[in-house]
C-alpha cells in the first residue's frame, strides 16, 4: 500500500509540473503576438531566415529558429548560435525557443518546422507554435518511407502544420486542393503565390545574394512580410543582409597542382525535382571544364532517396562519373542501372574518408573538373565540403 500511494503521488506531481509548464507556454506565447510557422519540402531553412531578414529590417524585434543543416537560433541582432541537443532531436525543443525569445522580448518569432511525422507535424503547430501565420513552401517527393507512399501523402502530411483561424501561404505548385481542405478545416484562409509574384523579383534582386537562391523564396518571404507592414525594398536589405543556411549552395574554385576544379555544395538539395533544378542551374554557370562529376553521397538509413536520385539522375544532364560516398550506395547504383545509366560512369566510394574521397574526385578530373555534391548533409557531405571550402576560394553567385 505506500509503494501504490508513492506512485499515485509521483504522478499526481507529473500532472502538476505538466500543468504548470503548459501554462507557462501559454503565457510565452501570448507574449510574442506574430509567431510564423514554416515548412514545406525545401527551403523551409532559407524561407525562415529570408523572413526573419525582412522583419528585422523593418524593425520588428524577430528571433528566428531552423533545424536545416545546423540547428540554429537567430537572435533580433541577426547574431546567432547553434542549438545544444543532449540527445536525439525532439520537437518538444520549440517550447525552449519560445520561451527563449519572449524571455529577449521577441515581438516575432519564425520557427522552421523541425517534424516529419505527420502527426507531429499536426501536434508541433497545434499545441507548440499556434502560429499567426503559416508557410509552406513547396510539396515534392521526399521522406516517402515516412510521409509518403506518394507525393500527395507528403502534401497531407505538410497540411498538418495550418494553423487554426490565420492565413496559410504557400509557394507550392501542386496539390493546392489538399492544402485548401486543410485551411478551410481550420477555418484559415490560403494565400497562393502567383506567378507573377516570383516574376516580379528581378535578376537585379537576386544577384545580391552571395549564394545560390531560388526566386520562389524571396517572392514568398517578401509575401510574408508585405502581410506585416513591411516595405518592399526594407524587407529585401534585410533578406541581402541575412546570413544563409550553412547547407545553402556555394561554389568554391580551386587550382590544385595545375587542375582547375569548381566544387558546388548542393548536398542539401536531396529531393529529385530539386535536385535536377540545381545541377541544371551550376551547369548553365560553369562553362569550359573538362569533365562534369555528379558526387551522390547515400544513407543506408535512407534508401527511398537514393532510390529516387538514382532512378532520376539518368534523364538529367548527363554526367562524365557518377561517384556514389557515404553508405547503402548499392541501393542508387541498382536504380541508376536498371534505368539504363552505363555502369562504366560510376565509381563506388562507399564508407571512404573525405580526404580519400577527394583524391578519388581528383583522379577523374583530368585538367579541369566541375563536381557537385548532392544527396545528404550529413553523413559525410558537411566534412567533405568543408574540405573543398578550405582549400580554395569561394565564388560570387551573381
Amino acid at each position: 500500500m505506500p509503494r501504490l500511494a508513492l506512485l499515485l503521488a509521483l504522478l499526481l506531481l507529473l500532472v502538476a509540473l505538466g500543468a504548470v509548464e503548459g501554462a507557462r507556454h501559454r503565457r510565452n506565447l501570448s507574449r510574442i503576438p506574430i509567431r510564423i510557422h514554416v515548412n514545406g519540402t525545401r527551403g523551409k531553412s532559407s524561407v525562415t531566415r529570408l523572413i526573419a531578414g525582412g522583419l528585422r529590417a523593418g524593425g520588428i524585434a524577430t528571433v528566428a529558429k531552423t533545424t536545416g543543416t545546423e540547428a540554429s537560433m537567430i537572435l533580433p541582432d541577426g547574431s546567432e548560435y547553434g542549438i545544444y541537443r543532449p540527445w536525439r532531436a525532439n520537437v518538444i525543443e520549440q517550447v525552449r525557443m519560445l520561451d527563449t525569445a519572449a524571455s529577449v522580448g521577441a515581438e516575432a518569432m519564425v520557427v522552421e518546422c523541425m517534424a516529419l511525422q505527420p502527426l507531429l507535424q499536426s501536434l508541433s503547430e497545434l499545441r507548440l507554435v499556434r502560429a499567426t501565420h503559416g508557410v509552406i513552401t513547396n510539396v515534392r517527393p521526399d521522406h516517402l518511407d515516412v510521409m509518403g507512399p506518394t507525393d500527395e501523402d507528403v502534401a497531407l502530411a505538410l497540411a498538418g502544420t495550418t494553423p487554426v483561424g490565420a492565413r496559410l501561404f504557400t509557394a507550392a505548385d501542386r496539390h493546392r486542393d489538399v492544402l485548401a481542405r486543410a485551411a478551410a478545416d481550420r477555418g484559415s484562409e490560403l494565400v497562393c503565390l502567383a506567378k507573377s509574384e516570383i516574376d516580379a523579383v528581378s535578376d537585379a534582386d537576386m544577384a545580391r545574394f552571395g549564394y545560390l537562391e531560388h526566386r520562389e523564396n524571396v517572392a514568398l518571404a517578401l509575401r510574408v512580410c508585405a502581410e506585416l507592414g513591411i516595405a518592399r525594398d526594407v524587407a529585401l536589405q534585410g533578406m541581402w543582409s541575412a546570413s544563409p543556411d550553412p547547407g545553402a549552395l556555394t561554389i568554391h574554385e580551386l587550382d590544385f597542382f595545375g587542375r582547375r576544379i569548381l566544387f558546388a555544395n548542393g548536398f542539401s538539395a536531396n529531393d529529385p525535382e530539386s535536385t535536377e533544378r540545381i545541377w541544371s542551374e551550376v551547369l548553365g554557370r560553369a562553362h569550359g571544364f573538362e569533365r562534369r562529376i555528379a558526387l551522390f553521397n547515400c544513407r543506408v538509413d535512407r534508401p527511398d532517396r537514393s532510390r529516387q536520385l538514382g532512378d532520376a539522375c539518368v534523364a538529367w544532364p548527363a554526367a562524365d562519373h557518377y561517384v556514389l560516398m557515404g553508405s547503402g550506395t548499392y541501393i542508387f547504383a541498382r536504380a541508376a542501372t536498371a534505368r539504363g545509366l552505363d555502369i562504366r560512369r560510376l565509381v563506388i566510394a562507399e564508407n571512404l574518408a573525405p580526404a580519400d574521397i577527394f583524391e578519388t574526385l581528383l583522379e577523374r578530373s583530368g585538367r579541369s573538373a566541375l563536381i557537385m555534391g548532392m544527396g545528404n548533409v550529413h553523413g559525410g557531405g558537411e566534412e567533405l565540403a568543408r574540405l573543398f571550402r578550405n582549400r580554395g576560394r569561394q565564388l560570387e553567385l551573381a
